[in-house]
């Protein structure tokens, strides 16, 4: 705004005392001071309003004056309440600083001044910065452009005060303006941001975290489906650290124009994974097909270095399976199920070493495959030269950096959970790390194996590793559902009636029993009874059941048929 502007408002009701002629000059905020000297807390631009409590002679005029000028201020605004009119001495001190002076009524609030002040600025900043958000998408949508969303980020920072950051679905940060938010806020965020968007309300949506409120404005990239789920996933989002709830429509249409320049982002980083995409879906048909080795590895050399692991020693793999499922079926499972991993395997961790996305998810039918290459690391004995002509045996780098099914299970289950609502489950199977081509195929159905093991857990986010197929788990989800059903039957219902007959718990005092390894002295101790009394519930159990928990064949059937109910 400019000074001229001030006059031009009569419910502010100033007097212009000088400096008709410097009227055009633009204001860039405001501040109340009564200090002899406040340049230190000036930047240039401002309006100073003041009641001339600092004033005690008549040189005092000048000397504050200098000063003003000396910072650059854009006007001077005297209240006449103190001494009843504006002196001389500072008129004439204006005069010779070329610094216009205005008179404020005793009945004029310097409150309302600065609340009109800064609504001013305040438009024009958004204004301004709305056209540079313009000018950014325009850039981004024909060509590259110069720090993309960041450099908006960092705008809304320094010309509005609003801390903003780019955030994907499992609460990773793809772009920030220097103040890293916390993992447990991003994961709330992300939780909340899919919870929302579940319920078709119309964004920003506001929630407060940790003491603080944050809006959430959705990220609509590509066409996307018309079934929310489709994507919900998957979306990335725009973190605010402010209540919208009030705002004008100029801001909250500035903010939607720097959604729509983070959209042509999303757009980009898709395009450019259509073509690893492609290379993985290449080599998961020769791995599945059962091609040779050598064919597999040429395959793999030829899509370097998008499919290898950076320069440094032998390179390793991992494969990741993911399913997504929602009731009715009418939503395409794969394609949801190849974003989400996208966006799981987009950690640091799954990356080269140099920082480039070398995640490569293809998708088949129903489910998402994804080749993790991992960072290099120095040769694996016993790898062999024939699967693999890598680097050579004297080139060493960091140790391979494997995914882990556990860890992968805490960065989903928070914020996914809310985005799959009642009605949506996620199985996700992880493989062990491999060092050659030959071993994708076995990686392969461990990955598969796992999860299926993921998939016959209850909840609605399940992952299982390699790890946990070394175990009884990985028989139990090829049961066949009616033998389940019977085998469980025959020797817990019984049990269960009984329970609900008399109040008793035979059921988790055989949990227990089985637990502590048929040891009746710890197991009385963990449910705090007497002996004697254990020993009756568990006489009893085998009195409803006909069997003999002292045979290690019958704890085993009850040990397996309480993992399968």
């Amino acid at each position: 705004m400019r000074l001229r502007a001030l006059l031009d408002t009569e419910a502010l009701g100033l007097q212009l005392l000088g400096g008709e002629a410097e009227l055009d000059r633009p204001v860039r905020g405001v501040m109340t001071t009564d200090l002899r000297d406040p340049s230190r807390y000036l930047t240039g631009g401002e309006l100073v309003l003041t009641g001339l409590a600092w004033r005690r002679t008549a040189a005092d005029s000048d000397d504050f004056v200098t000063l003003l000028a000396a910072a650059g201020v854009a006007g001077l605004a005297a209240g006449e309440a103190e001494l009843g009119a504006i002196p001389n001495d500072l008129v004439a001190a204006c005069a010779r600083h070329r610094l216009p002076l205005f008179a404020v009524d005793e009945r004029v609030a310097f409150a309302d001044i600065t609340e009109y002040v800064v609504r001013q600025v305040s438009g024009e900043r958004a204004g301004d910065l709305a056209a540079v958000v313009e000018r950014h998408r325009r850039l981004m949508s024909s060509g590259p452009a110069g720090g993309g969303p960041d450099a908006v980020l960092d705008l809304l920072g320094t010309d509005l005060d609003l801390r903003a950051w780019v955030l994907s679905s499992t609460g990773r940060e793809i772009g920030g303006a220097g103040h890293p938010l916390p993992a447990p806020v991003r994961a709330e965020l992300a939780g909340a941001q899919q919870a929302a968007a579940r319920t078709a309300r119309p964004g920003p949506y506001r929630i407060a975290v940790q003491g603080r409120t944050y809006s959430l404005f959705p990220v609509r990239a590509g066409a996307g489906g018309a079934d929310v789920r489709s994507r919900v996933l998957s979306d990335w989002f725009l973190a605010v650290e402010a209540d919208a709830g009030e705002w004008p429509a100029e801001r909250l249409d500035l903010l939607q124009g720097v959604t729509q320049l983070i959209a042509v982002e999303r757009d980009r980083r898709d395009a450019a994974r259509a073509v690893r995409r492609r290379l993985a879906g290449e080599v998961f048909d020769l791995v599945r097909g059962g091609a040779a080795p050598a064919e597999v590895g040429a395959r793999l050399r030829a899509a370097a270095p998008v499919l290898v692991p950076g320069a440094g020693g032998e390179p390793h793999w991992q494969i990741v399976i993911a399913k997504v499922e929602w009731a009715g079926g009418e939503v395409p499972a794969g394609p949801a199920a190849q974003a989400l991993l996208e966006e799981v395997l987009a950690d640091r961790a799954a990356q080269g070493g140099d920082g480039t996305d070398r995640i490569a998810v293809a998708h088949v039918e129903d489910k998402a495959m994804a080749l993790v290459p991992l960072t290099a690391g120095a040769p694996v004995p016993g790898s062999g030269a024939d699967a693999w002509s890598g680097p050579g045996p004297g080139m060493t780098g960091a140790a391979p950096e494997p995914l882990h099914a556990e860890a992968l299970l805490g960065l989903l289950r928070g914020p996914l959970s809310r985005g799959l609502g009642d009605d949506g489950r996620l199985t996700v199977g992880v493989s062990a790390a491999v060092h050659s081509p030959e071993g994708l195929r076995g990686a392969l159905e461990e990955a598969r194996h796992a999860r299926r093991v993921a998939a016959a857990r209850p909840g609605r986010v399940c992952v299982a590793g390699h790890e946990e197929l070394a175990s009884h788990v990985l028989l139990l989800p090829f049961v066949p559902d009616d033998v389940r059903r019977a085998f469980t039957a025959r020797l817990l219902d019984p049990l269960r009636a009984y329970d609900r007959r008399h109040r008793s718990e035979l059921i988790p005092t055989l949990e227990a029993f089985l637990d502590c390894d048929g040891s009746w002295t710890r197991c009385a101790s963990r449910l705090h009874l007497h002996v004697n009394t254990l020993r009756y519930r568990i006489s009893r159990i085998e009195q409803l059941t006909g069997r003999d928990l002292a045979r290690l064949e019958d704890k085993l059937d009850f040990f397996l048929a309480l993992r399968m109910s």
